[in-house]
């Protein structure tokens, strides 16, 4: 009895991004993250890739480790199912778009430093900043 291979989806491919995003933020390693779980980090690295999916006990315990709430691993999923699901559930995540902002190393950096500024005030300066260097008003 052949089992057939795991089909990553973009919503597998967006949870992990979502799970480095959020650890990234919290300044936690993926040896912190595994421990916390009771996983190796080798598991938190397959996880992050979307090598493996993430069962929804696991994404519970992350949940946890992370101090979020589940529902945070799928904020940005149009409706929770992005249309091509909808349509191929057999898509891979190589064929995912590579403009994703959350999928550069950049912005997980960026994300990480801002909050660990130490101040509310030095937080709306940068805010400032870059909303003046993108000539947009709020």
């Amino acid at each position: 009895m052949s089992r057939k291979p795991l089909v990553i989806t973009s919503v597998d491919q967006h949870i992990a991004q979502r799970l480095q995003l959020r650890r990234v933020m919290l300044g936690m390693s993926q040896s912190d993250l595994a421990k916390r779980c009771g996983v190796s980090f080798q598991q938190i690295q397959k996880y992050e890739t979307a090598g493996n999916r993430i069962p929804a006990s696991r994404l519970f315990d992350l949940s946890q480790a992370l101090e979020t709430s589940v529902a945070f691993f799928f904020m940005g999923l149009p409706g929770n199912f992005p249309p091509e699901t909808k349509t191929n559930r057999s898509m891979r995540v190589s064929e995912q778009k590579t403009d994703d902002p959350l999928a550069k190393n950049e912005s997980l950096q960026l994300v990480s430093l801002y909050w660990n500024l130490p101040s509310d005030e030095q937080r709306a300066m940068i805010m400032n900043m870059l909303k003046t260097l993108n000539k947009t008003t709020e």
